[in-house]
């Protein structure tokens, strides 16, 4: 049978989103100085505990690294970055533990296969999250997909967990909404809590107040997690007695102001490519005090994600959760994990689990499918890597640049990514209220 033209159109869109991701990706990972620089910071982590040396000492590590023929860029900023963002160990002993049998390979043949894990993995996200929507709108679900994928380089460029973290985030709610490969989905999503609990905490939770099925299954990926975290523990604790202590010390080292964390103004790494999108960075500039811009923050995002659980747990007290209804919640918590604590644009690939949503809205007649596209859109662009490499180069070169103050230079960086996260996961929030379960079909 002869597939629809939509239908064709959204698969072409997918799979040049997917090339263009990949190759771009890996021709700019080549030549940058920041090559790999997460995954670096990961793959000589766990040849510390290899080796029982500390990760969580920075001189330690340092040792390690340089010993094992690790250097560091010749131009001074990049090299700033790289001391701070490559030696000083911010990541879980779980990933460690789950690193450490590619860090047993040569560093030349890990490297290769962490960016193959990295590409592979958001493609096939990609191709899950189209099964569900091309349903409904393959056309814009290839198109969004498309925008999204073709923004993505970063992942390949910089090796940062995020991109295996989203992709097994995606595919857990794939599995778990379409009950498919179930365990698979456990699997994936218990993975991605060892890893990046910031990434996928929230989808956790919804699981587990969603009732019935659901709520035993996130008990279920809870103990694959604890499992794993304290296996974990068990290989890390002998050469780091005091991990928890010095995790904590490095992650306050780079988070201080003008540190490679910083949200505020005077951030080393906060507000170029691969900026800082949580709430804090346009927060900051009215005051540059984190006893001032984290409570705004945590408030903000409290407010929002207490109403969706309460509302979750009274339907689903008396009336069935349909998967249609789901993708509403899921959409907005998408965007809303990225606002409350520190997170980059590339943890945004999340908003792969908006892309549903806003088919299955698009479908309708009004003015919310236009909404829906966006807000969905404005969010997929706002944090990509393609749109902000072209949008710093015209803030740069623009004739009225020099004249203007670098604080307004810096506002038109910082607002638009965590603004319009914070729309879409508003917007979504009061889809998923305004309908209800039972006004969705299953």
């Amino acid at each position: 049978m002869t597939k629809p033209q939509a239908w064709l159109d959204g698969r072409r869109l997918l799979w040049l989103g997917s090339a263009i991701f990949v190759l771009l990706g890996a021709t700019i990972e080549i030549g940058s100085p920041f090559a790999l620089i997460d995954f670096k910071a990961i793959y000589y982590g766990a040849r510390c505990v290899i080796q029982h040396q500390d990760p969580y000492q920075p001189s330690d590590f340092l040792a390690v690294f340089q010993n094992e023929g690790g250097t560091f860029p010749s131009e001074p900023v990049a090299a700033r970055s790289v001391r701070q963002a490559v030696p000083i160990c911010i990541n879980l002993p779980s990933t460690l533990f789950l690193v450490a049998p590619l860090a047993a390979a040569p560093w030349s043949v890990a490297a290769v296969i962490w960016m193959l894990m990295t590409a592979a993995g958001l493609v096939l996200a990609a191709f899950l999250v189209w099964d569900v929507a091309g349903a409904h709108a393959p056309r814009l679900s290839g198109g969004l997909a498309f925008l999204l994928l073709a923004n993505s380089e970063l992942l390949l460029v910089v090796g940062n967990a995020s991109g295996i973290v989203v992709s097994l985030c995606v595919i857990a709610v794939w599995c778990l909404l379409r009950e498919r490969f179930v365990f698979a989905g456990l699997a994936c999503l218990a993975v991605g809590l060892v890893i990046k609990p910031q990434d996928t905490g929230l989808v956790w939770l919804y699981f587990l107040l969603a009732g019935g099925r659901h709520s035993r299954r996130a008990l279920q990926t809870a103990l694959m997690a604890a499992g794993i975290a304290v296996v974990a523990m068990l290989w890390v604790t002998p050469v780091s007695p005091h991990w928890a202590q010095e995790l904590q010390m490095n992650v306050a080292a780079t988070s201080a102001r003008g540190g490679l964390n910083d949200p505020g103004p005077a951030s080393l790494g906060g507000h170029g490519l691969g900026m800082v999108i949580s709430l804090q960075a346009p927060l900051s500039l009215i005051r540059d005090e984190p006893h001032f811009y984290n409570p705004i923050a945590w408030i903000v995002c409290a407010v929002l994600i207490s109403i969706w659980p309460i509302y979750i747990m009274r339907r689903t007290l008396r009336e069935r959760l349909f998967p249609h209804s789901a993708w509403f919640i899921i959409a907005a918590i998408s965007a809303l994990t990225m606002l409350p604590f520190y997170h980059r644009s590339y943890d945004a690939r999340l908003l792969l689990l908006t892309i549903p949503a806003c088919a299955m809205l698009w479908r309708e007649h009004g003015r919310v499918r236009w909404y829906a596209v966006l807000v969905t859109g404005m969010a997929i662009l706002c944090t990509g890597d393609l749109f902000w490499a072209a949008a710093l180069l015209l803030i740069k070169n623009a004739p009225f640049a020099p004249s203007l103050p670098r604080i307004v230079i810096t506002a038109i960086q910082v607002f638009p990514a965590p603004l319009s996260l914070l729309a879409a996961s508003v917007f979504y929030l009061w889809i998923f209220l305004r309908r209800g379960a039972t006004q969705i079909d299953p």
